[in-house]
C-alpha cells in the first residue's frame, strides 16, 4: 500500500515526501526500515524517529522538525491513533480456513472468510459472523452466538454454565439453577486468551459491540457489556451485573453480582463494586465528571480514596509520637 493510500483511508495531511511510497509495514522508530511507518507525539519522539530508517512518520499538527533526507512526514491528530489503524491496513488478512484438528459440528453456522484454528471446539447450533477469528483450542458451547470480526483467542470458554445454585436449608446440599440460556458476542469484541463467558441462566449474556476483554477475565451468567467498553486481565465480574457504554475496567478487578458500573466509569487496578452496588458518574457528590478514576473497596474517586490515605497515615504518626 502507498503512503498516499493510507492518507485517503485515515485521513492526515502529507507535510512532506512521496505520496507513492511504498508502506508495507509498522515498526518502533529504532528497528524501522524504508518501507516501515512509525509515529511520535512529541518533540523528543519525533526528532528519534525522523533521525531513523523509517520510510515515514506520522506526527502531531505543528510539531517541529527539520529532515534533510525527505522523509515521508503525515500530520495527524492522534498520530498513535492513526498508527494503529495503518498497521491492521497493512497486516495482510488470515486466510479463510477450518484446520483438520479443529471440532466444529455440523448445526453450527459459520458466515465468510471465517478462520478456526487447531484444536477449536465450535458445539452445536452456534453461529459466527463474517470475518471472524478463532484461535487454538478455544470452546464455543452449543447456542453462542459470534458477530462480524471476532477475535477469539486460544483457550477462551464462550458460553459455559454460570456458576448458580440452589440451597437445600434442610440438608445443606446444592442443585444448580438451570443454565439454558445465551451468550451473545456482537461485532467487532475481541476476548483474550484463557478468558471466560458464561451463558445465561435463563435468558442471555451479552458483550456489546467493540468491547475488548483482556486475558483470564471471567465474566458470569446474565451479564450485559457495554459497547467499546476495555476490561484488563485478572478482571472477574459477578453475575447479572452490567457495565456501561465506554467504561474502562483495570487488571484485577472484582464486580459483585447485581452491581452496575455506569458508562465512562474508569475502575482502577484492584477496585471493587460490591454486590447490589450502582457505580455511575452520577453516584457522588459533588457530581464527578465522565472519565475520573475511581479506586478502593467499595469504588470511590481516586482522590477521594487519597485524602483518606493522609488521614490515616497523619494518625498513625500522631499515635507513633504519643507512643
Amino acid at each position: 500500500m502507498t503512503l498516499g493510500q493510507l492518507i485517503q483511508k485515515l485521513g492526515g495531511t502529507l507535510l512532506q515526501g512521496n505520496a507513492d511510497a511504498h508502506i508495507e509495514g509498522v515498526n518502533s522508530a529504532p528497528q524501522a526500515g524504508p518501507t516501515d511507518l512509525v509515529f511520535a507525539e512529541d518533540e523528543e519522539s519525533a526528532a528519534e524517529a525522523l533521525t531513523g530508517n523509517a520510510g515515514a512518520v506520522i506526527l502531531r499538527p505543528n510539531t517541529p522538525f527539520a529532515n534533510p533526507f525527505e522523509k515521508g512526514i503525515v500530520e495527524a491528530p492522534s498520530p498513535r491513533l492513526w498508527f494503529a489503524r495503518a498497521a491492521k491496513l497493512l497486516k495482510p488478512a488470515p486466510a479463510a480456513s477450518i484446520h483438520p484438528a479443529a471440532v466444529v459440528d455440523p448445526s453450527a453456522q459459520l458466515g465468510r472468510n471465517v478462520l478456526i484454528e487447531a484444536g477449536a471446539v465450535i458445539g452445536a447450533n452456534v453461529r459466527i459472523g463474517d470475518g471472524c477469528h478463532i484461535y487454538p483450542r478455544a470452546v464455543l458451547y452449543p447456542g453462542t452466538t459470534l458477530g462480524n470480526r471476532v477475535i477469539i483467542h486460544a483457550g477462551a470458554v464462550l458460553g459455559a454454565d454460570g456458576f448458580g445454585y440452589v440451597r437445600d436449608s434442610a440438608t445443606g446440599s446444592y442443585t444448580q439453577f438451570p443454565q439454558q440460556g445465551t451468550l451473545v458476542i456482537e461485532d467487532d469484541v475481541e476476548i483474550g486468551a484463557n478468558t471466560t463467558i458464561d451463558r445465561g441462566a435463563l435468558a442471555e449474556t451479552r458483550i456489546r459491540r467493540g468491547t475488548k476483554i483482556d486475558n483470564l477475565v471471567h465474566i458470569g451468567h446474565n451479564c450485559d457489556i457495554g459497547e467499546d467498553v476495555v476490561i484488563a486481565a485478572l478482571t472477574g465480574i459477578s453475575g447479572s451485573s452490567s457495565v456501561g457504554k465506554g467504561a474502562i475496567i483495570a487488571g484485577q478487578v472484582g464486580i459483585g453480582d447485581h452491581a452496575h458500573v455506569g458508562p465512562g466509569v474508569i475502575l482502577g487496578g484492584q477496585a471493587g463494586v460490591l454486590s447490589g452496588k450502582t457505580v455511575t458518574n452520577e453516584g457522588f457528590k459533588p457530581e464527578i465528571k465522565p472519565g475520573t478514576v475511581l479506586w478502593g473497596t467499595p469504588a470511590r474517586p481516586l482522590k477521594q480514596v487519597l485524602r483518606e490515605l493522609a488521614v490515616l497515615a497523619r494518625l498513625a504518626r500522631s499515635r507513633t509520637r504519643l507512643e
